[in-house]
């Protein structure tokens, strides 16, 4: 008989801001998407990621936490055991509080449904899109969390993922993948130049992303402990080497350095750290960083030249990076420091096979999930939006707000007209 778990109040305090970093996460996301998409679409962008926190975060406290960690379940899914949060209470789950533990697991759910948005930005329309990040969140995430992290077979199988390099990243990405696909490109994709209309507003939304995600990686460990700090570090050191290899492979096809392609080098790097963040050493987290560069970088660059408009580019980075996260994992992860498991640099080469079945299993569920309930709304209600709700922006036609004001822009330009030469 296993001795009854006993709370850790330091693990606990660790838990506790580790959660509230990574809820901070997704309104970062919404400022980081935002500032990329014309100005006519700010609060609209922004609301796809606020709105996660609303319905995905109630759909996973009251069936989706089951379906991912109910104890009950077997290979495929967890079970209702906890539905409508029965039986999760001040317990304790390893070292910290079962509510605890479901809470941050909560705010990952959030998180993954509000990064799909940056494929669709500025042609979905609102409520379809509720329904879809709710209906996601319990009928694809859930599932695929409970494979990795609920005991699921990916689990037995040996999949290592740390933080959520195929449970969060390259499943979003496939549900992205497929979104952009079913909706279509915005009018004017490929006729005109859809540039960003603030990019302060983005190098904001990474910098607090990269703080929270400090909670998103290193709270993975569920304790404040070794492979927290292992976490941590490499959460801090794989993106600064994601950023000087992209910024030096911007120096060398374009002569210049861009503050959105710096931001995009930061998201990539922590992607891709992500499932290794607790299994491999911080040389191998900067080797990881800087290798990651290269795919998504080019990734991204081919992305422009195709038909496909994932507005802002949620396969290059996340999906793109996930996966090669995923598959260097399986090469760097080192026994040594996680006393879990060798990659195949370490003489375990068949960790390459779990890693390369995680991402595999995750990209096809998640691609047919969503497809099928994108068509299964599109019955209920039309999900793409009209060419005139397009042309006017969606903060007027889906929310009846704007995030400038164009009565005081045009006030501003007709009293510099006014002006005295």
């Amino acid at each position: 008989m296993q001795p009854a778990s006993t709370l850790n109040p330091a693990d606990t305090a660790w838990m506790l801001i580790s959660t509230a970093l990574v809820l901070l996460m997704t309104p970062a996301l919404a400022f980081f998407y935002g500032g990329l998409v014309r100005a006519k679409n700010t609060l609209n962008t922004m609301m796809m990621s606020f709105a996660a926190l609303g319905f995905v975060g109630l759909a996973w406290a009251l069936v989706g936490y089951s379906l991912a960690f109910g104890n009950a379940g077997g290979p495929w899914v967890g079970g209702f055991m906890n539905a409508l949060l029965r039986g999760v209470g001040q317990d304790v789950r390893g070292s910290i509080p079962h509510v605890l533990f479901m809470g941050y697991q909560g705010t990952f759910a959030i998180i993954t449904a509000a990064l799909i948005s940056g494929a669709i930005v500025e042609r979905m329309r609102f409520g379809p899109y509720i329904a879809f990040i709710t209906l996601w969140s319990v009928i694809v995430y859930a599932p695929i969390a409970h494979w990795v992290w609920g005991g699921g077979w990916l689990a037995k199988l040996g999949a290592l993922d740390f933080a959520g390099g195929t449970v969060v990243h390259v499943n979003a990405a496939a549900a992205a993948l497929v979104v952009a696909l079913v909706v279509g490109p915005r009018k004017d994709y490929a006729r005109q130049a859809l540039v960003p209309h603030d990019v302060p507003y983005t190098l904001l939304g990474t910098g607090v992303l990269w703080f929270g995600w400090f909670g998103f990686n290193g709270g993975s460990a569920l304790a404040a402990n070794a492979s927290a700090a292992l976490a941590l570090v490499n959460t801090m050191l794989a993106p600064m080497a994601t950023l000087a290899v992209w910024t030096l492979l911007d120096f060398s096809r374009a002569r210049r350095a861009t503050a959105v392609g710096a931001a995009t080098a930061i998201v990539v790097g922590l992607v891709a750290i992500t499932p290794a963040a607790g299994f491999i050493s911080p040389i191998s987290g900067m080797l990881l960083g800087g290798i990651a560069a290269f795919p998504s970088y080019f990734a991204l660059l081919y992305r422009a030249r195709t038909a496909l408009d994932d507005s802002l580019d949620v396969v290059s980075a996340h999906g793109v990076g996930g996966i090669t996260g995923a598959l260097l994992t399986g090469l760097l992860a080192q026994k040594l420091w996680n006393g879990t498991a060798d990659g195949a640099f370490f003489g375990n080469v068949g960790q390459i096979w779990p890693q390369l079945a995680a991402v595999g299993a995750t990209i096809v569920y998640s691609a047919v999930g969503t497809f099928v309930i994108l068509r299964l709304i599109a019955l209920v209600m039309p999900v793409r939006a009209t060419q005139r709700e397009e042309g006017l922006g969606l903060d007027v036609t889906q929310h009846g707000e704007e995030a400038y004001s164009r009565l005081e822009g045009a006030i501003l330009i007709d009293e510099r007209r006014r002006e005295p030469r």
